[in-house]
């Protein structure tokens, strides 16, 4: 029989899993039992990941949001949170995709995911990578202007109180902040949503 931890940490769907376990009688059955003793986690209807008491690994929940709704990248707070240009801990893994929006919640977490306009999509986007996998995300101007453009009822109009925004209410590491790319940002103001509010992020620059 396969060593179920073969398959790592990346999530797989349930036709991979059936092959995978296709030694048994009933892979079906077999994945049925997985299920059930916690030792396959399922992220969506037909998707799935072994649990790092299984696989020997930590889950990154960023790549399984690459996988659960798609095409997406990982943005808004869970990118600044990566990047270390907000302290807060963020719960809600957030992404951005032109499909959609929609809400998928399991055992890892909630992942939601934010319909934008396909021009704007392709506009700052990382391919971030450790040793275990790669996956999509914002950059770190990217992610800030999805938030800004992509969030209900946000509308700091001016500089100062989108200064007061970023500073007091997003607690944003301002010394990251004026490192940001100028370029990606007037790109994002081109091609999306708010660009009065987009452009007032160039202007504190």
């Amino acid at each position: 029989m396969k060593n179920l931890s073969q398959l790592g940490a990346i999530p797989v769907d349930y036709a991979v899993l059936e092959s995978f376990l296709s030694d048994y009688s009933a892979p079906r059955h077999k994945i049925a039992s997985l299920e059930k003793q916690g030792q396959i986690l399922r992220l969506k209807r037909g998707l799935y990941v072994l649990s790092p008491e299984v696989s020997g690994e930590l889950l990154q929940r960023e790549l399984i949001a690459n996988h659960i709704y798609g095409p997406s990248y990982v943005s808004m707070e869970s990118a600044l949170r990566y990047y270390g240009l907000i302290p807060e801990s963020v719960y809600v893994v957030k992404s951005m995709t032109t499909k959609r929006s929609r809400s998928f919640e399991n055992a890892i977490g909630r992942f939601d995911y934010t319909l934008c306009e396909p021009n704007y999509y392709s506009t700052g986007i990382n391919l971030e990578s450790n040793d275990k996998c790669s996956f999509l995300m914002a950059s770190p101007e990217k992610a800030l202007c999805d938030l800004i453009a992509y969030t209900p009822k946000l509308r700091p109009r001016f500089v100062k109180s989108l200064r007061l925004f970023l500073e007091e209410d997003l607690r944003l590491d301002m010394d990251g902040f004026y490192k940001m790319d100028v370029e990606i940002l007037r790109e994002c103001a081109e091609n999306g949503r708010k660009k009065n509010e987009i452009n007032n992020l160039l202007k504190l620059l």
